[in-house]
């Protein structure tokens, strides 16, 4: 396992990031300790999960987990907020009132005293930023919070967010978490230079497409399990005859590799330039065996190019980034500075 650098912090995370969103879910807890047991074993240090995560089972499952034998302090915890958490209408967003509550709740449910990386879930644009860094500045000055970061942020959020904070004082975001994959690049247009350029880590989810980078899947054949059942996902992307042909590729590739079809998918996710930490998110403990072994994974320059050859840097096969921003991002009627 390689360690590489949260963004411009002194932190070194593992290569991939162990994203938790099956746990309290699909994966029951038994198995869910598998999974962070194995994969703590194989070095990962670096776990995501965040409070909406099956009612807030998913925190609840890597809290008790990580306090067994003192683990905790061997782990970059991240979670996120944004999103609602019960009928008040103030009990949600990125508000300073519920930013607060949230961290509490979420510090309650993983059993420990700070987080290290606290990422808003999505940004909004009913909420200035300053409002927001500030609350977030205050949560890292009294020391439950160590870094901020966000997800899902289009380029000009980012620089509106590290100016905000210039401009106040306050502490910066460290990273950025975009759905990207080689099904859907559009993250490399500009969210990952603008990461690049101000510092940031890339902290990538969906870097198997949900699963359609599997290679379980066939474009002439139906499936009665996982998300995409007739070329459509559970969120009703699409697949189409262009991601067909490069899932066809990634089977010839993995065959010379001898390794798994998202083997080859995640070992190209983590050595694309400013990526830091694809987030995998493994249902079974058999998938996280598999998604791990991508570390012994070599991506030579004549793969990328052959990958290139069907979907171009910055090209799409399959709508994932588009259909993942589910915020609204109209010009805010707020100052960004009040």
């Amino acid at each position: 396992m390689d360690y590489r650098p949260l963004g411009r912090t002194g932190v070194q995370v593992s290569q991939f990031c162990l994203g938790t969103m099956m746990f309290g879910g699909k994966t029951d807890q038994t198995e869910s300790n598998r999974i962070i047991d194995h994969a703590l074993v194989q070095g990962v240090n670096f776990v995501d999960t965040a409070d909406i995560y099956n009612a807030n089972e998913s925190e609840r499952i890597v809290g008790e987990a990580l306090a067994r034998d003192a683990r905790r302090d061997q782990v970059v915890l991240a979670t996120k907020f944004n999103f609602p958490q019960g009928g008040d209408v103030n009990d949600r967003g990125v508000s300073r009132r519920h930013l607060i509550t949230a961290c509490e709740n979420s510090l309650r449910r993983l059993r420990t005293d700070h987080i290290d990386l606290y990422q808003m879930h999505r940004c909004s644009a009913d909420v200035p930023i300053d409002e927001t860094l500030r609350a977030l500045d205050d949560l890292i000055r009294a020391g439950k919070v160590r870094y901020i970061g966000g997800s899902m942020f289009p380029s000009w959020r980012i620089v509106e967010s590290i100016w905000v904070a210039k401009e106040l004082g306050l502490n910066r975001l460290v990273c950025e978490q975009p759905a990207y994959n080689m099904l859907d690049r559009t993250a490399e247009r500009e969210v990952i230079p603008a990461a690049q350029s101000f510092g940031l880590a890339v902290i990538p989810w969906g870097p198997l497409c949900g699963g359609l980078l599997t290679g379980k899947y066939d474009r002439r054949e139906g499936t009665t399990e996982g998300r995409w059942q007739d070329g459509r996902d559970n969120a009703g992307r699409r697949a189409t005859e262009l991601g067909w042909d490069l899932i066809d590729l990634l089977r010839e590739i993995a065959g010379e590799k001898h390794c798994s079809v998202s083997q080859v998918a995640l070992a190209w996710c983590a050595s694309r330039p400013g990526i830091t930490a694809p987030i995998i998110g493994p249902r079974t403990y058999e998938q996280v065996v598999d998604n791990l072994g991508a570390v012994d994974i070599d991506i030579t320059d004549d793969d990328v190019n052959r990958i290139d050859a069907i979907v171009a840097p910055r090209g799409v096969a399959v709508r994932y980034y588009d259909e993942a921003m589910s915020a609204d991002f109209r010009p805010n009627a707020h100052a960004s500075i009040v």
